[in-house]
């Protein structure tokens, strides 16, 4: 593994993508996207992803140059088409203007879609919570996930996070993915030819794996049994239905360059929360996880992350060295 610190790191992915052919500002909010998942202990979003997303630019699956638009649609919803291009442009542009609006609607809502991955979730709610949202995101992603009792997948994995300020603390963030696993997670360990724990997915015939390349080739298995590939169902209505994005099913993958383009949707909900509970709302807030942390043994949602975030700013990230060879290669270094 090689350590290296956070802007060495983020100055690395940009110039690797700004040399695939990403115009320098979207080179720039996809870098600082992907190291910040680093930073947070979460590889399998970090810069993990950079030479597929690379590979997508060179070969025209990602418009690396795509400048998103948005339109107001209604009083308080807003559509971003990403127009091919990556997502983190996309949501930043639309997170920011439903931050503005939530104040004087109460809530927001914002539909993204011909998008790509988005990368960690909860980092977009995140910086809802830091302008004093309550956010909500949902999004699909390709094929990963049979319907209960299938084998053919036809639903993502689907995250959804949440966030929520907090008066005196960093915000509360909940993000997780409705398969058992990120499928990420599965594609780092195939990148270093790793096993997978058996329970994470099966392989085309239906049967459990604990091969890497078997599990991305099969399905992933959704948490909570049926009550997760019930919510994967509705999330892909959601993000994807409702925005007008590609269907799991519809999309190409994150993780090649061939193939169609992804396409797929997010959705975002964004709250005022004095519109509904007064000025009160960050007492009553205290008032619920003060009595959760007052229990012995009890953390929080996203407490590992914050650590591990303060880490990475004192001590940088480690990236294993493969990986810092094929980044340098292709900036040119």
């Amino acid at each position: 593994m090689t350590t290296l610190s956070l802007e060495a790191l983020e100055e690395l992915a940009r110039t690797v993508l700004v040399r695939a052919g990403t115009e320098a500002g979207n080179a720039a909010a996809v870098a600082a996207a992907l190291v910040a998942a680093d930073a947070d202990g979460i590889a399998s979003h970090g810069v993990a992803r950079l030479p597929a997303y690379a590979d997508q630019v060179r070969s025209g699956k990602v418009d690396g140059h795509a400048r998103p638009a948005l339109r107001q649609t209604a009083a308080a919803t807003l559509v971003v088409d990403a127009a091919d291009g990556f997502a983190f442009p996309a949501v930043r542009l639309g997170l920011e203007r439903a931050a503005e609006l939530a104040p004087e609607t109460g809530i927001v809502a914002v539909g993204v879609h011909r998008s790509h991955h988005f990368g960690v979730a909860g980092h977009h709610v995140e910086r809802l919570a830091a302008r004093g949202l309550v956010g909500l995101a949902f999004t699909n992603s390709p094929a990963a996930l049979a319907p209960w009792g299938g084998r053919r997948p036809i639903y993502g994995t689907n995250p959804i996070a949440f966030a929520c300020p907090r008066a005196a603390a960093p915000a509360l963030v909940v993000d997780l993915s409705l398969s058992k696993v990120a499928r990420g997670r599965i594609m780092v360990a195939a990148q270093k030819k790793e096993p997978i724990p058996e329970g994470w997915a099966v392989d085309r015939e239906g049967r459990p794996t604990t091969d890497a390349d078997a599990a991305l080739a099969g399905t992933m298995l959704p948490m909570g049994d049926a009550k997760g590939a019930a919510l994967a169902l509705m999330v892909e209505l959601l993000a994807a239905g409702l925005t007008g994005g590609n269907y799991a099913s519809e999309a190409g993958s994150f993780f090649t360059a061939d193939g169609p383009k992804p396409r797929i949707g997010h959705l975002f909900l964004a709250i005022h929360p004095p519109a509904l509970a007064g000025e009160g709302f960050l007492d009553r807030v205290a008032v619920l996880l003060d009595a959760a942390l007052g229990q012995e043994g009890v953390r929080l949602p996203g407490d590992r992350r914050l650590a591990a975030r303060a880490r990475a700013a004192a001590e940088g990230v480690a990236v294993p060295d493969a990986l810092v060879a094929d980044l340098r290669r292709r900036a040119g270094g």
